[in-house]
């Protein structure tokens, strides 16, 4: 079952190969707002992450919070985990790690110790993004690319949002 229990669902895990040549990071970035999706259609926040290794999908993974009642089951540490565990390494040098929302300083810092090679997210977090200490949390050889698909993102939150707000 792993680490994570019920939550993560195993038809969600390790199952796209794509064909070099049909890659890119917005094909990628499509494939975290699936996750996205799927985080909010289960009243978790809406972020999406998967984690790319030689142009294929090792990891996918959604925010699971109030699913597994833990504050720490964000979106990428899941992705992470799934991807050590997958690799059978503990170091993502030649990763690629895909979110739908700039990663907190806690997700930052777990890609830091991962050394994931890239970092591309789509909406910028201005409240609690890692950015707001600045790129040094990261491990200094991670590339990061920021707003790819970012309306997109972006709007998938603030439907969220509204939706919770509407609620009560």
């Amino acid at each position: 079952m792993g680490r994570y229990g019920i939550g993560y669902h195993a038809k969600y895990q390790n199952e796209v190969k794509m064909e070099p040549g049909t890659h890119n990071d917005e094909h990628y970035m499509k494939e975290a707002i699936r996750q996205a999706r799927y985080s909010f259609d289960h009243n978790e926040i809406p972020v999406g992450c998967v984690i790319v290794c030689k142009n294929r999908i090792v990891a996918k993974a959604y925010n699971q919070i109030e699913m597994l009642n833990d504050a720490t089951a964000h979106a990428e540490m899941i992705a992470l985990t799934s991807a050590f565990n997958y690799l059978g390494a503990k170091y993502l040098t030649d990763c690629t790690l895909y979110v739908t929302l700039e990663p907190c300083m806690m997700c930052a810092g777990a890609m830091h110790w991962a050394q994931i090679g890239k970092l591309v997210y789509g909406a910028s977090d201005p409240k609690k993004g890692f950015s707001q200490l600045g790129q040094g949390i990261l491990h200094p050889k991670t590339e990061v690319i920021s707003n790819i698909l970012e309306l997109e993102c972006k709007q998938i939150i603030d439907r969220f949002f509204i939706s919770l707000r509407d609620q009560n």
